[in-house]
């Protein structure tokens, strides 16, 4: 028996149904544009088998972390390693077997669907997971990760992924991309440039990264106008190594416009080490201005990903470091925080700034209206909690009236788990057609319009909005 029902997602009354099946049809086999994610390119350089199941299904997938945890399954028993070197599982078929016999908890989650999709559409697994299936599945997925023909590239050209961007910090080698530009193989695996680590004073490594910084570009960061060429010059390495974007996981979307006088003296303040929490906030918020300027020069894409309050249990944070399921929503404020940026930028229509946000209360009353006037805004996909199925739709419910389609990016799966691409691109083809199909049915929407509408949301716009 099959896990997945063919029209899974789509309406059910009849005519609706008729619509979202042949929409779908017409852009379920197009190739895959993953513009951002977190996938790791030594996976494609070296080539080398993945290892066991569960490092490629627990061990990479915060979503899984975090509601094993949330029902009394420590880290350790997933095999996470605290960084005090207390005891930890290192059977991955132990690790298996507890999640295995947890995964009842997924039920109705948007995991269940991208798990239940990779069992099935990857390995040919049609048992549900469970206690009882969790060695004979452990054995079926193991005994392929040994074949060829589900070797990480070879599963890469399978999932008919046109382009997949990984996202790097601002002082990492991109050796992996190098080796995978100098190879036979004609995967397209392009790095995005991701600051944090040097816009953030409270960062604990903040002033450790500036010294490298200053050895890797030959610049002084340790002044405002070294420091901001250091930028510039790891900038064109990143684009040299394939980077179109950008990409800023900021607290809060809060933008400034400072003179150069003002600019000068907050970095004097923040590089002394004696800056406030203000100060801190201020210095970030100036550095998105600053690097929207930069992608005027440029041309590289600017993603802002706000909103999360990060690490949001700090004995979890101390033990196990980051990106453990700990990262929080919270409220936004777009309208007042973003306006200094686009006062300096937001009328070019040759910069694209994409959006995203984690408070969905900001969609139609601030986002939707701000993307739907500003040439350089535009909105990103539902992000984290709520790439859903639910989440997608409220995103198309609540923007589409007040920003239309073209000024939304398409899909981006935004993930660490490589079997779920394919299967997250499913569930958004997926929406998008019903929702297509809602339009039409309900005579706000032509039946060629949907189908044009269809391969644009698809494929098109994240092509044209990434500059791919």
């Amino acid at each position: 028996m099959s896990l997945l029902d063919n029209d899974r997602l789509f309406p059910s009354d009849s005519r609706g149904l008729s619509l979202a099946r042949a929409l779908f049809t017409s852009i379920c086999d197009l190739p895959i544009i993953s513009p951002h994610g977190h996938t790791d390119p030594t996976w494609f350089s070296k080539d080398e088998p993945f290892e066991n199941p569960t490092a490629l299904f627990v061990t990479p997938d915060h979503y899984v972390f975090r509601m094993l945890y949330s029902q009394g399954v420590t880290l350790e028993e997933l095999g996470i390693s605290p960084t005090d070197n207390e005891k930890v599982e290192i059977d991955p078929r132990q690790v298996w077997r507890c999640f295995a016999s947890h995964y009842y908890l997924f039920r109705g989650t948007p995991s269940r669907l991208w798990i239940d999709y990779s069992l099935e559409k990857v390995f040919g697994i049609e048992e549900v997971l469970s206690q009882k299936t969790a060695d004979e599945i452990y054995d079926k997925i193991n005994n392929s990760l040994r074949l060829p023909n589900f070797s990480p590239r070879a599963l890469f050209d399978r999932f008919n992924i046109d382009v997949m961007a990984t996202t790097e910090g601002a002082l990492e080698t991109l050796q992996a991309h190098r080796e995978i530009a100098n190879s036979s193989w004609n995967g397209r695996v392009i790095t995005t440039y991701r600051p944090d680590i040097l816009t953030d004073p409270d960062h604990p490594n903040f002033f450790k990264s500036l010294q490298r910084f200053g050895k890797l570009t030959n610049c002084d960061p340790t002044t405002w106008q070294g420091y901001l060429d250091a930028h510039r010059s790891r900038r064109k390495f990143f684009r040299e190594h394939g980077a179109t974007a950008t990409d800023h996981g900021h607290p809060t979307a809060r933008t400034a416009n400072l003179s150069l006088k003002e600019a000068e003296t907050l970095f004097d303040d923040v590089v002394s080490g004696n800056s406030t929490a203000e100060q801190s906030e201020l210095f970030r918020a100036q550095m998105l201005t600053e690097m929207a300027k930069m992608s005027i020069d440029d041309g590289m894409v600017m993603q802002i990903h706000a909103g999360s309050v990060r690490n949001h249990s700090s004995r979890v944070y101390q033990r196990f470091g980051s990106d453990k399921g700990f990262d929080i929503p919270t409220k936004a404020d777009y309208v007042n925080y973003l306006r200094p940026l686009l006062e300096v930028v937001g009328h070019e229509p040759k910069l694209t700034i994409i959006v995203f946000t984690l408070d969905e209360t900001t969609y139609s009353r601030e986002l939707a209206p701000l993307a739907g006037v500003y040439p350089a805004l535009k909105l990103g996909p539902p992000w984290w909690f709520f790439d859903s199925v639910e989440g997608m739709y409220r995103f198309r419910k609540m923007t589409t009236e007040t920003a239309g389609f073209y000024n939304t990016v398409g899909f981006n799966d935004d993930t660490r788990a490589f079997c779920s691409i394919p299967a997250r691109h499913d569930i958004a083809r997926r929406v998008d057609c019903s929702f297509l199909a809602s339009l039409i049915t309900s005579g706000r929407l032509r039946e060629d319009e949907a189908f044009e509408l269809a391969q644009d949301l698809t494929f098109n716009l994240a092509k044209r909005a990434y500059r791919l």
